[in-house]
């Protein structure tokens, strides 16, 4: 049996969107986060455009959101890693994290290169992504939802 934590986690969600759908695929994450059931958690969502280092040093796990352009991640979601990498270098203990994207297309080149850049960084990918292809619909959603309530409750009770 899981023994619960007292201590307050922090859960970091880094998103961005252009059109919207990365947008309503991180309200999904964010409710799931905050599901009444877990009451250990602090959850801080930012606009790839706001979080910065300071953010990284309070997170204790991370969630990150962006649309595949180009085969690649959103810009700005890059940019998050650039204005962050150098500044938080050998100073965060391991972070778990998980991604979720919005595409178009496949979503792997996203995905591809994000764990790439997080190599870097001491992040651990502790959930498959979730990559919703096309039209975000029902299933999509649930899928975020189940994702931001996983990494909160795995936080909240020690398993990350």
């Amino acid at each position: 049996m899981l023994t619960v934590m007292s201590d307050t986690h922090h859960l970091l969600i880094v998103w961005h969107s252009k059109t919207g759908n990365t947008e309503r695929l991180k309200d999904a994450v964010l409710k799931g986060a905050r599901h009444p059931d877990i009451e250990n958690v602090e959850v801080r969502c930012l606009h790839t455009s706001e979080a910065g280092p300071d953010d990284l040093r309070w997170a204790h796990g991370v969630l990150l959101g962006t649309p595949e352009n180009f085969g690649y991640m959103s810009g700005q979601m890059k940019d998050f890693f650039d204005r962050t990498y150098y500044e938080v270098e050998d100073e965060l203990k391991p972070l778990p994290f998980a991604i979720f994207i919005s595409c178009g297309n496949d979503g792997r080149g996203a995905v591809r290169e994000i764990r790439r850049i997080v190599k870097g960084y001491p992040f651990n990918e502790v959930q498959e992504p979730v990559i919703v292809r096309g039209e975000i619909t029902e299933e999509g959603l649930e899928r975020c939802e189940e994702l931001g309530m996983a990494l909160a409750a795995g936080l909240e009770v020690g398993i990350y």
